[in-house]
């Protein structure tokens, strides 16, 4: 099922999620149609504050992002509780956007290396190091369950550029090719 997509200004965005335990009430369903509303949006990523759940659950799907031939490299990963141990390596800037945030894009500098420990969809633990893209893809989505949008990483003068914008989209005068849930009004 295809969930809306809460868009920027929606509290539930700026909140620290919580953690869930394996009793969460149809966590496989809900994990699933996260992928399904991540990929009708044309994302490689989706945390469960952005479909309003307040909860520390994020999904990544980078294998679509890589050259033919080199699927491997990508991951398709749900994270569940995760926590992350250690970033290193160089902070190298990387044009983002936000599915939260339609028609705002902006280079953010993050390090090249992650290291998260998390569950996954068994509750099974995990401690693993990711790289490149897929590194950049998590801590995206990790900031996410901390309550951190990429518009908060951009440098000031851009920050500054944006800000009408940002005010347009909080009132949801914005186009999105996917259903958006903005303050006071459904989408």
């Amino acid at each position: 099922m295809i969930l809306s997509i809460y868009g920027y200004g929606q509290p539930v965005l700026k909140k620290m999620a919580d953690d869930i335990d394996k009793d969460y009430p149809e966590l496989g369903a809900l994990i699933e149609n996260m992928y399904e509303t991540m990929y009708n949006a044309s994302g490689v990523g989706l945390a469960a504050p952005q479909i309003g759940k307040s909860i520390r659950l994020f999904v990544v799907d980078t294998v679509q992002m890589m050259e033919e031939g080199k699927e491997a490299e990508g991951i398709k990963k749900a994270f569940i509780n995760a926590q992350i141990v250690e970033l290193n390596g160089d902070e190298v800037p990387y044009e983002e956007g936000c599915l939260s945030i339609p028609d705002i894009r902006g280079d953010v500098d993050r390090p090249e290396i992650v290291r998260i420990k998390y569950l996954d969809e068994d509750f099974k633990e995990h401690d693993d190091i990711f790289t490149g893209v897929n590194a950049r893809v998590i801590q995206h989505e990790y900031d996410h369950i901390d309550g951190v949008l990429f518009v908060e990483k951009l440098k000031p003068l851009k920050r500054q550029l944006i800000k009408r914008k940002l005010e347009s989209i909080k009132k949801g005068k914005v186009r999105a090719e996917y259903k958006m849930k903005f303050v006071g009004k459904g989408r």
